[in-house]
């Protein structure tokens, strides 16, 4: 796994329609009626450049495209592939909005000798994508992640959610969740991440992570989020 992908995708040009998520780089184009948007998803499916991890979505309104499904797959062709689609959504009419981008992630925690994602791999139906977590293989479903929780901590298990949205979008989701009755934990990461809490106490990491990460966040993702 590189980091070199993904970096120059973020320092690329003409890419202000795509947002860098923690499963890579993706886009939300929107069109008046699930017919158009199924007719873009039918042109964007042409384009050579494609690959077997591309993932179109449809829905009533908009088609969210994903070029790797995780971000340690984004390699520098995908900038072009991304301005490729990007040029047939501008034909056809569809309008991206970066602040629709999100991708929901179960990150499921446990200390280094009971890792079992094998048995989350079987009970959820999903493939491997790297040693560490798996996929659903329709698309629906968000990725999971096993986290290996602190030999010193107490607990020997946990779980949380990773909601991934671009930059334009985390601290407005964050307020959101707030006034809905939701309490920050950490915001010590901030803009890059938040980590709140419900009135249960369960926990959610909002992370612009690495969309909007700042200069000094480089090495840093959201990957202490449950040792906190």
């Amino acid at each position: 796994m590189s980091e070199l992908g993904w970096r120059a995708f973020l320092a690329a040009d003409d890419l202000q329609d795509w947002v860098i998520l923690h499963g890579g780089p993706t886009a939300v184009f929107t069109r008046p009626s699930l017919r158009q948007a199924a007719q873009l998803a039918a042109a964007i499916a042409e384009l050579p450049a494609l690959e077997s991890r591309t993932l179109l979505t449809v829905a009533a309104d908009r088609l969210t495209v994903k070029l790797t499904r995780e971000i340690w797959g984004t390699e520098e062709r995908h900038i072009e592939v991304a301005r490729e689609i990007s040029r047939v959504a501008r034909e056809h009419g569809a309008v991206a909005d970066t602040c629709a981008v999100q991708e929901v992630q179960l990150a499921i925690a446990a200390k280094p000798e009971e890792t079992d994602l094998g048995f989350w791999r079987a009970v959820l139906g999903y493939q491997p994508l790297q040693e560490d977590n798996c996929i659903d293989p329709n698309g629906h479903g968000s990725t999971v992640w096993m986290q290996e929780l602190n030999p010193a901590r107490p607990l020997r298990h946990a779980m949380h959610v990773d909601v991934s949205v671009g930059r334009t979008e985390a601290e407005a989701r964050m307020n959101a969740a707030v006034a809905a009755g939701g309490r920050i934990v950490d915001d010590s990461e901030a803009p890059s991440a938040w980590i709140l809490a419900d009135r249960s106490g369960n926990k959610v990491c909002i992370a612009a992570w690495p969309d909007g990460m700042r200069p000094a966040d480089h090495e840093r993702g959201t990957e202490d989020s449950l040792n906190k």
